[in-house]
């Protein structure tokens, strides 16, 4: 199976005072256990992933340490690890994305279904998309 995480994803693995830090920790592990996963990242988890630990840290981490955390991250995962380039074209969205808030959301679904992959996420208001579980 191919995944394709999301910014929340990578928020909670890249930092332990997240709330979701455990549960995305625990689900990404017990996947690199399996020996058919991939996971991948795209430009817009990856930026977001930045942005939001910029944000978080309040003036505490710059954009390049940020940038350097999820670089140290992705390569534990070692050849687990795809950087999907975004061939998507920002049209054609699926009947459910109704609004501004959901259209990143239905572009990475749409990005991660033409790659063979299931977006990963915590968020359970996106239609098709696999929430990484509690436990």
């Amino acid at each position: 199976m191919k995944f394709l995480l999301d910014v929340n994803v990578l928020v909670a693995w890249g930092w332990k005072e997240h709330s979701a830090h455990a549960r995305a920790a625990k689900w990404i592990a017990r996947e690199r256990a399996r020996p058919d996963t991939a996971f991948l990242t795209a430009p817009i988890p990856e930026l977001g992933f930045v942005r939001v630990s910029v944000q978080r840290g309040a003036g505490q981490i710059s954009v390049e340490e940020a940038a350097n955390v999820l670089v140290g991250m992705l390569a534990t995962l070692g050849d687990r690890h795809e950087f999907l380039p975004d061939d998507q074209p920002a049209k054609g969205f699926p009947p459910w994305c109704r609004s501004a808030a959901q259209t990143t959301d239905a572009h990475l679904c749409q990005l991660a279904d033409s790659h063979g992959a299931k977006l990963a996420t915590l968020d359970h208001g996106i239609p098709g998309a696999f929430v990484v579980p509690v436990s």
